[in-house]
């Protein structure tokens, strides 16, 4: 055992009459499809219903993110890839450009997506048996939603596993760039105007897009160089930024920029009160798994949280996470030791801070992810929280 919406297209009811609302007038959930099915239907409804006049579309496509984490993996890396050669083979107005700011000038239509795990009954706490796929066109000149396209996927046979920057990203925090990007794609619909917020960090998007790319294949320099320069943008100040930042001078073993990169990634997560660590345990117990190139940096990890927390007077509630896998009450205890282990960890060499710190544990019932696999596709479902409270 280890530790880390339904959006439905109906009209809403009026709260006093959705409990009451009889079977036949509630929408059955869809029924998800075989992952390609399901992705060529939603291809088909965003480009063959796109309300567009030009014959030619310049296209550019922001990455497909799931939407819970704000990651890519293998599955929206292979989405992406689809689409390219749907486009090219069954709608060629729409002509594939680099997402880049020369590209951005000229005011293109930009394709967003999610793919998300969810609930397929849209029961809350429910296994997540499905996928959702939404797929929408947003175009820049008009400054309005041209098209959309949503499924539902069966779960059997996706890869989820994040691409390198995002598995190996040291923690999680709600990112603003992340949550106008999920807006855009989810919460809008056909000839609404796109999310200010969105528009307003597209060029900087495009730069940590080619940081990414670059971190991804190894040419760590120019990685830095793009988050650098993205920061400098508006909209630039991204948690993608912060953690490219930090896991390019990790990869350059500048150790000392590496260092100020995580203090700052902590300074963020206290501010927004959401600093989400992975800290890796063994299946069951309260020790860190046994990779040190995973742990190596777990020391530095705790000492800055502890700093940072003491510099900013902070109260800390540690919370420990698992999977959704075993027992409830296993779990919640687990995930409480586990809590336990970190605070003392942080306690190490300042017995003084014990009354500024406590250790609780939620098992799965707050899960990001929730799909149970206990592998690197759900490891935000097996963090460490730090919470501000008060002292």
């Amino acid at each position: 055992m280890s530790t880390v919406t339904r959006l439905a297209w109906i009209l809403p009811l009026p709260a006093f009459l959705a409990s009451a609302a009889p079977a036949w007038a509630q929408s059955p959930p869809p029924t998800p499809v075989p992952f390609q099915q399901a992705l060529q239907k939603a291809a088909d409804d965003l480009f063959g219903k796109a309300s567009l006049t030009d014959r030619q579309i310049d296209l550019v496509i922001d990455p497909l993110i799931d939407a819970a984490s704000g990651s890519q993996s293998t599955a929206t890396r292979s989405m992406q890839q689809t689409l390219i050669e749907i486009a090219r083979k069954s709608y060629p107005r729409f002509a594939i450009r680099a997402f880049d700011s020369e590209t951005l000038a000229r005011k293109p239509v930009v394709l967003v997506g999610t793919f998300t795990a969810v609930n397929n009954s849209g029961v809350a706490d429910g296994p997540k048996d499905a996928y959702r796929i939404c797929l929408t066109l947003a175009d820049l000149k008009s400054n309005s939603v041209v098209s959309k396209g949503v499924a539902r996927a069966q779960i059997e046979g996706v890869d989820v596993t994040p691409t390198p920057f995002y598995r190996e990203s040291p923690l999680w925090a709600q990112d603003p760039a992340t949550s106008a990007y999920v807006k855009t794609c989810q919460g809008t619909k056909l000839g609404e105007a796109i999310d200010p917020a969105y528009v307003e960090r597209l060029t900087a998007n495009a730069l940590v897009n080619d940081g990414i790319l670059a971190y991804e294949s190894q040419h760590f320099r120019e990685a830095l160089a793009y988050y650098r320069a993205a920061r400098k943008l508006p909209g630039g100040e991204q948690h993608r930024v912060r953690i490219g930042t930090y896991l390019a001078a990790s990869k350059l073993a500048r150790r000392d920029d590496m260092v100020d990169a995580f203090g700052d990634l902590v300074d963020y997560g206290l501010g927004t009160n959401q600093l989400m660590v992975k800290l890796l345990f063994k299946p069951g117990t309260t020790q860190f798994i046994d990779d040190p190139r995973i742990t190596e940096p777990y020391p530095m990890w705790l000492s800055q949280i502890a700093t940072h927390a003491r510099q900013k007077g902070a109260c800390l509630e540690v919370v420990g996470h698992t999977s959704h896998t075993g027992l409830p009450q296993v779990n919640e205890r687990l995930s409480t030791l586990r809590a336990q282990f970190v605070m003392d960890l942080l306690l190490t060499g300042a017995p003084e801070n014990r009354s500024r710190i406590i250790a609780t544990g939620r098992g799965f019932k707050e899960n990001l992810i929730g799909t149970g696999k206990d592998d690197s596709s759900d490891a935000l479902d097996r963090r460490v929280e730090f919470k501000v409270i008060g002292c």
